[in-house]
């Protein structure tokens, strides 16, 4: 029986302690590549390298695991690790483990879930997982092993019956194994950014400011949504489209008379 390839990458960086629990964790039923920033690249969403070289350099920092660190961004390092770094191409990928939910809005911003995307983008099947952890607090204990065996179960799953032109977006609480209620399939929530914005200096002709966000009221508690979801310790699951047409629209305007006509 064949061994199928993965390919891992994130926006937390190649030193995420998140992304080497994946990795060793997926190790046990597929061939690792991890193809990872070099630093940090949290909120660029799916920004990609097209005026200047990318580096990549050998990672040797996960035991029995082929890794390289990128200088690039999340969706350079899908790219370039299912165009050139795979000795075939991988039938998956799989982004995070992210520090900290990927949940409604999340996924405009997120580069967790650009590495995905793009990878989709490319013919390849892909999931998005993330730690609903509090990425401000240092101090929290991260249950990356509940994450990671979450990817684990999934994985086979995924294979199975994800299909073209679609990514799972999966969020697990941030909550030991044993704690964890279960799975939901959820829809979208709503997480609207820029709810709040904080002027934080003034120096002459320059202010300076910070944009918060605050969960929807309207949905946060539905568990039907992955807000909700995460909220009462599911997992959300929430299956998404690459092709963002609105066809009940199209098809509206495609009957309504032509105006001017």
């Amino acid at each position: 029986m064949r061994t199928p390839t993965i390919l891992l990458t994130n926006d937390d960086g190649i030193a995420s302690p998140g992304l080497h629990e994946l990795a060793l964790a997926l190790a046990e039923i597929a061939r690792i590549v991890v193809v990872a920033p070099d630093g940090n690249r949290s909120g660029v969403s799916h920004a990609i390298t097209t005026g200047d070289s990318v580096g990549i350099t050998a990672y040797h920092g996960i035991e029995g695991v082929r890794a390289y660190a990128c200088t690039g961004t999340p969706a350079d390092c899908a790219v370039i690790g299912i165009g050139e770094l795979c000795d075939e191409r991988p039938d998956l990928v799989v982004s995070g483990i992210n520090d900290g939910p990927n949940l409604a809005d999340d996924v405009n911003y997120s580069g967790t879930v650009a590495g995905a995307v793009e990878a989709v983008l490319l013919g390849v099947r892909a999931l998005a997982i993330s730690l609903a952890s509090d990425p401000d607090d240092g101090a929290m204990p991260r249950r990356w092993e509940s994450a990671a065996e979450q990817a684990r179960l999934l994985v086979p799953q995924a294979f199975a019956e994800l299909p073209p032109e679609r990514y799972w977006n999966v969020n697990v609480p941030n909550l030991a194994p044993e704690r964890l209620l279960g799975r939901r399939f959820t829809s979208l929530g709503r997480k609207r950014y820029g709810d709040t914005i904080s002027r934080i200096d003034e120096r002459r002709d320059e202010r300076y400011f910070r944009v918060w966000n605050l969960p929807g009221r309207g949905d946060s508690e539905d568990p039907d949504c992955d807000i909700g979801a995460v909220l009462h310790g599911y997992v959300s699951i929430t299956p998404i489209a690459i092709d963002r047409t609105d066809r009940e629209e199209l098809n509206r305007l495609r009957l309504a008379p032509v105006q001017g006509a």
